[in-house]
């Protein structure tokens, strides 16, 4: 008895080894995954703000600026890609929505970013595009991957166009959450004035007429949970600049918008809640359940080997020959 337990027990213990590696190497990568469905708002503000009026060309400072963020996931599109991409993909319509003080529209800037449901990577796909102008991305944006490692990403900047190094700066604790700090400097850069303008009939190929350019140039810190990969703060020191031409009169350059733009209060603490609940079912795959398999299948192999010892003690006499009955013939 006790020899056919000791069996069922190595069996459980083999099992439950085996899971060990399987769960964190073969299912996580395949479960672990950005749903298409998904949408989030955020809001930033920019405190003391400088901003240019377009209507008479003149700065002024602002108490406040307020950036509103939204990502809706585009279920549609993302499978009629994934058919011919041959992976899961999600496809995000972002928006940054700009007011001003008054709550009145600044500016916006739309998006369309297409990536692996996985690892985060962009998948180029027609409709890939920043403010209605096709782009080709190279690098990640809005989140890092899954099981974030301590290095610098390659990472696209939407108001560029263009992608270059973020770089990791070290780890530290943000409101009782373990985070990896990531700093990105674009330096000036030329770039396109935004389609949508807030006076009525001036567009974008108006001013670029007039001769005069649009410089811009940020600095931006990101608190990265790495496990999941999603940020819980962010901030950037951003600048822009109008330059050159007929438009500005005698002056050389005009400030169109420079401040600090911060993470709101309110959804700095609810960005921290919720990566703290989708961490848990991302340690349950790379942590939890595989150190839980592999301790439990070391204790049943240990529990086997019990069992199988004492069925097989020293003490106990060896059954002798002769003590046999001899088998009785008819």
């Amino acid at each position: 008895m006790r020899r056919k337990a000791s069996l069922i027990l190595l069996a459980l213990a083999v099992f439950c080894t085996a899971m060990s590696p399987l769960i964190r190497w073969y299912a996580f990568p395949r479960l672990a995954k950005i749903p298409a469905n998904q949408y989030q708002t955020m809001v930033l503000e920019a405190k003391d703000a400088t901003l240019v009026d377009y209507g008479s060309m003149q700065v002024r400072k602002v108490p406040r600026l307020t950036v509103v963020q939204t990502l809706k996931g585009d279920v549609e599109a993302s499978d009629r890609i994934e058919k011919s991409a041959g992976r899961d993909v999600v496809v995000w319509d972002g928006l940054s929505y700009i007011l001003g003080p008054d709550g009145k529209f600044v500016s916006q800037i739309p998006e369309r970013y297409i990536f692996d449901a996985h690892s985060q990577e962009p998948v180029h796909a027609t409709g890939e595009s920043v403010d209605g102008d096709p782009v080709t991305r190279e690098g990640i944006e809005f989140k890092w991957p899954f099981l974030t490692e301590k290095r610098s990403y390659e990472y696209f900047d939407a108001r560029a166009r263009i992608t270059r190094p973020i770089h990791y700066k070290g780890t530290e604790d943000f409101r009782g959450v373990t985070v990896y700090r990531f700093e990105q400097t674009i330096p000036w850069t030329k770039v396109p004035f935004p389609k949508k303008l807030p006076v009525k009939g001036v567009t974008a190929q108006d001013i670029a007429r007039t001769g005069t350019q649009m410089w811009y140039t940020t600095e931006r810190t990101f608190l990265v949970d790495p496990t999941t990969g999603a940020p819980v703060y962010g901030e950037e020191k951003h600048k822009e600049e109008m330059r050159g031409g007929t438009l500005l009169g005698d002056r050389d350059k005009v400030t169109a918008f420079a401040g600090d733009v911060k993470m709101r209060e309110d959804f700095i603490r609810s960005t921290v809640d919720l990566v703290k609940s989708n961490r848990i079912p991302v340690l349950l795959l790379t942590s939890y359940l595989p150190w839980g398999f592999l301790v439990l299948g070391v204790l049943l192999l240990a529990l086997s080997l019990w069992l199988e010892a004492r069925g097989r003690r020293p003490g106990d006499p060896e059954p002798d020959p002769l003590d046999e009955p001899a088998p009785v013939s008819v």
